[in-house]
């Protein structure tokens, strides 16, 4: 036996590049434009002398904003360092059984990642052959379901009677839908959770509200769905959230105004977008998120992929089973996309 047989080993997630200098990064599904002006004020009326300080351990600053604006109470949300960080606090709290956990095949590519990790047992249910997700095969003996909708990288949603079928189907399991990309265009299930108890909601600040740079993200559920989490959460780290980010994510939730410009000028390029990739040959994704999933059939795109990362335009190439003729393609500012269209047009 050596010191390495004890060593926890894994595959873990690889996140997209995060390329230097002057290129056009369509890659990470980040916000191309700058958070709301309140945010950059809240940061600085902190004061310096703050930061010596922990944080509030039960970031109620935050939660008490996130629920004037949700319309739920203080009780039933969670905050953690990003969605990620509360998703994979959900895994540790909900799938503690011994049936498998059901996600799709296609989907974020964190999910197995925290399985394997956490020795969760899971099973992966096959998307259909346009890549939508079936509510009809999750009903079937499971020990949780997570699902992003809209889901990523394909970009599709699942319309509400789809998720309220899931929920029904599975009365004894947690359901978790995980909203990143539903302020793009797509149906929320947070009318579904006073009818449903086992639903868990998860959203983030990293995409709509520009703050991926702060790792801000939070949950919806029935109070004695949050309170386990909490419980979790104080029994790895109660300080999870800085006092920057809590002062920052309460003021961007309360500036709807500008919340919403940004949402339209990025639904707006994104479907000027998807119909220039179209008169170009592409094949795209109905998508209601803030990028594109497109093929250009008889092209390899991992070629397309190499060749525009040579010509400082990076977009996001999957090389797994089903997908790899996909490229996914953030939406970014005007300019961007014309840029990439016409490195495209050269190309193809």
């Amino acid at each position: 036996m050596s010191l390495y047989d004890n060593i926890r080993r894994v595959t873990p997630y690889v996140p997209g590049e995060q390329p230097q200098g002057n290129v056009i990064k369509l890659n990470t599904n980040e916000c191309p434009y700058a958070p709301s002006p309140r945010v950059a004020a809240a940061i600085a009326a902190c004061a310096a002398d703050r930061l010596r300080l922990y944080p509030e351990p039960d970031c109620h600053t935050l939660k008490e904003a996130l629920a004037a604006h949700y319309g739920v109470k203080p009780g039933e949300v969670f905050v953690g360092v990003g969605s990620d960080d509360v998703l994979a606090l959900a895994f540790l709290t909900f799938f503690a059984g011994r049936k498998p956990i059901l996600f799709p095949d296609i989907t974020y590519s964190f999910y197995d990642v925290w399985a394997k990790l956490y020795a969760i047992p899971y099973e992966t249910v096959p998307l259909g052959a346009d890549f939508t997700l079936r509510p009809e095969d999750y009903a079937r003996a499971n020990g949780g379901i997570v699902f992003a909708n809209p889901n990523a990288p394909t970009g599709l949603a699942l319309p509400i009677a789809g998720v309220e079928e899931i929920l029904a189907a599975n009365p004894d399991s947690v359901v978790i839908v995980d909203e990143a990309y539903v302020d793009f265009g797509a149906e929320t299930a947070l009318a579904l959770l006073k009818e449903h108890e086992n639903l868990v909601v998860v959203r983030t600040m990293s995409k709509s509200r520009a703050l991926a740079g702060m790792r801000i993200g939070y949950a919806f559920a029935s109070k004695r769905l949050i309170d386990a989490m909490e419980d979790v959460k104080a029994s790895i780290n109660s300080y999870t959230m800085t006092t920057l980010s809590l002062a920052a994510g309460k003021a961007a939730i309360e500036d709807d105004a500008y919340f919403r410009n940004t949402i339209e000028k990025i639904i707006r390029t994104r479907e000027e977008t998807k119909a220039a990739l179209r008169r170009l040959g592409f094949l795209v994704t109905d998508a209601k998120t803030n990028f594109l999933f497109a093929k250009k059939p008889g092209v390899s795109a991992q070629k397309l992929f190499e060749e525009l990362r040579e010509r400082g335009v990076y977009v996001r190439y999957f090389k797994k089973p089903r997908i790899d003729e996909h490229l996914r393609i953030t939406i970014g500012t005007d300019e961007e996309m014309k840029r990439l269209l016409e490195e495209l047009e050269r190309l193809c």
